[in-house]
């Protein structure tokens, strides 16, 4: 296993991040736990988690994910072992503190108590905002309109709040998801100024079909030394192969929920991946390992997270870091990237 410090701390992460969305949905408790005791037997110390999983969100499996992994640390005894991330969502789903969720301290101390519970721990490594509570673009929106009349300049708040967790010992490190350049240095740029804890990640989509962080973020994490986690780096599957040729698995997630996993389903995903899988092909590469390899060597980020329903799956994406890329393959790779740029931003 590859590993590579969080942020400006000394915490060494491995570089493939155990997604764990799926527990209590697609998985049971038992297959979850298997999956935790083999990612940690290949050095994958580093796990991510959220209030809201299991996914897709819905009110009776709320919660359901850190469940679980709760569970497994209480049976195992193991929780010092885990680098362990977590989730407070942003404004949306009525069912979660009355849909207004504001990263408030009320807010703030009902979301991490209620973490911590169901985790069966007493503090959080790295504690993420899980969408920003302004107006702004995310999962995958474009065409960003600026509402004046509805500004949010919460952030040496947010902050402040956070703060008082971290002084108490229930959370160690905070950082971003789903945020934007601006979001991202405005944030650093506070915490800086006014002496407040600083972001040490941001949890983004990045793949070989949505590049996009590559545009702003990608600078900012470099030079500010806050790394991408990215999430969906196989693109819900796509980039498995597994949706190819009009195939359909059953108990996949697009089959089973089509709706929630619609910004995968454009018009050049298909031909898109179709490529990626004739650059595998030709160069003797497994497509789900060579796109994983892809994301992981880049320069700006800490780690990929990866998602599996299976064990043959997640022992495949694993085994990635031990695939070398050369630079024949990543010239390949940027060329289909000119004909099809992003066709799942």
């Amino acid at each position: 296993m590859n590993y590579r410090k969080l942020g400006n701390t000394d915490l060494k992460v491995s570089t493939i991040c155990l997604g764990t969305m799926t527990w209590g949905e697609q998985n049971t408790q038992d297959e979850g736990f298997e999956q935790m005791d083999y990612a940690l037997d290949q050095g994958v110390n580093f796990w991510d988690t959220a209030e809201l999983y299991s996914v897709p969100p819905k009110e009776k499996t709320f919660g359901h994910t850190e469940i679980i992994i709760g569970n497994w640390f209480k049976k195992t005894n193991k929780r010092d072992k885990v680098i362990l991330a977590t989730k407070i969502a942003g404004p949306s789903r009525q069912y979660l503190r009355g849909g207004g969720n504001q990263f408030d301290k009320k807010n703030l101390t009902e979301a991490l108590d209620g973490s911590l519970k169901r985790l069966q721990t007493d503090y959080i490594d790295l504690y993420q905002l899980h969408w920003p509570e302004r107006n702004t673009n995310m999962f995958g929106r474009l065409g960003y309109e600026h509402k004046d009349n509805n500004e949010w300049n919460k952030f040496e708040d947010v902050l402040e709040n956070l703060k008082k967790f971290i002084s108490e010992g229930k959370i160690r490190n905070i950082g971003l998801s789903n945020e934007t350049p601006w979001g991202t240095s405005k944030f650093l740029e506070i915490s800086k100024e006014k002496n407040l804890p600083r972001m040490m990640s941001v949890q983004n989509p990045y793949s070989l079909l949505n590049r996009t962080y590559e545009v702003g973020l990608a600078e900012v994490s470099i030079r500010e030394k806050i790394g991408l986690l990215a999430y969906s780096p196989l693109a819900s599957g796509y980039l498995s192969g597994k949706y190819r040729n009009n195939q359909m698995p059953k108990n996949s997630r697009v089959a089973l929920d089509p709706n929630f996993w619609t910004r995968y389903n454009k018009p050049n995903t298909n031909i898109a991946v179709d490529a990626y899988y004739e650059i595998a092909k030709k160069n003797n590469l497994d497509l789900a390992q060579m796109s994983l390899k892809f994301c992981e060597i880049q320069p700006f980020m800490t780690s990929v997270i990866i998602g599996a329903t299976t064990m043959e799956q997640l022992k495949t994406d694993i085994e990635s870091v031990n695939l070398n890329l050369n630079n024949e393959v990543i010239k390949q790779i940027n060329e289909i990237q000119k004909i099809y740029p992003n066709p799942c931003p």
